[in-house]
């Protein structure tokens, strides 16, 4: 069985926020959970649908997967480094803050095993003919002809005159 990996790693959100929103999707099909993380009102939830469409685009580009064909078999979230900065606190003193930080791991695999999806076809770089422009000759384009039918229209006189001379006086 085929697997794909991702990882998201110093995500500035504390892990206990974040396993809230990873525990929602766990162990369900890759474009399922991408579709219920869409509504989740919580700050974790975008990140974690970016990872799981990265994972999905490696599958397809690198493994040659079908996106449908994936489900999420392992998600979990460490803690990161803690960034220290500290606050003002009574009677002069200085307390801590723990700026908590993440690293989100995810492992997408395959329902079925061995479904591939289309190749990409390959061009030969031989019969490959690239065009080169001089500098000072572009090259032609053709703008389609638009057939615009004008009524009665008349024209309004001088906009910049109208502009400057026929303001309110002050």
């Amino acid at each position: 069985m085929t697997t794909v990996k991702a990882q998201l790693m110093n995500t500035r959100l504390a892990p206990r926020k974040v396993r809230l929103i990873v525990n929602l999707v766990r162990g369900k099909n890759a474009l399922l959970a991408m579709d219920q993380l869409a509504f989740v009102v919580r700050r974790p939830a975008d990140p974690v649908a970016k990872l799981i469409k990265s994972a999905i685009a490696n599958a397809t580009n690198n493994f040659n997967m079908v996106a449908s064909n994936l489900y999420i078999k392992e998600f979990y979230v460490d803690e990161g480094v803690k960034l220290k900065r500290f606050r003002a606190a009574g009677f002069g003193r200085a307390r801590e803050v723990q700026k908590k930080t993440s690293h989100i791991h995810l492992v997408l695999a395959e329902k079925v095993p061995g479904l591939k999806g289309e190749a990409p076809k390959k061009v030969d770089k031989k019969h490959e003919h690239i065009h080169e422009h001089t500098p000072g000759h572009a090259p032609k384009t053709t703008k389609p002809e638009i057939k615009t039918e004008l009524g009665d229209k008349t024209k309004t006189k001088g906009g910049f005159i109208k502009k400057m001379f026929q303001r309110k006086s002050i």
